[in-house]
């Protein structure tokens, strides 16, 4: 069975940093690319980041390119999305999923993931 545990969320000032983990269990960790997304209060879920499951291949959503980083540890079975120079907006719930495919490259589209973790929430204040 697949499963998926985030980590790493909490309550941190803008401007500062937290550093998320996603520990996949029941699949080959090489072999599926996992991603990154949140959902705020009455918003939908957005796309964060993805990472290919060679960790080759990156993906960020614009909003957090040059602030985000997606990494992948083998060894642990876990992928980490480093946060840093926070803002407000972007409190949400995060989650992590692993990609439907084999081999896949890391789609921006959720609907391209089957296993989801329960989420992790991570809140910014001003």
């Amino acid at each position: 069975q697949v499963q998926l545990v985030e980590s790493g969320g909490g309550l941190v000032q803008a401007g500062g940093s937290l550093r998320l983990s996603c520990v996949v269990s029941g699949r080959t960790f090489s072999n599926y690319a996992v991603g990154w997304f949140r959902q705020a209060p009455g918003k939908e879920r957005e796309f964060v980041a993805t990472n290919s499951g060679s960790g080759a291949v990156t993906r960020y959503a614009d909003s957090v390119k040059g602030r985000f980083t997606i990494s992948r540890d083998r060894a642990k079975n876990t992928v980490y999305l480093q946060m840093n120079s926070l803002k407000p907006e972007d409190t949400a719930v995060y989650r992590c999923a692993a990609e439907r495919g084999v081999y896949g490259l890391g789609s921006i589209n959720q609907y391209e993931y089957d296993y989801w973790g329960p989420g992790t929430q991570v809140t910014v204040s001003s």
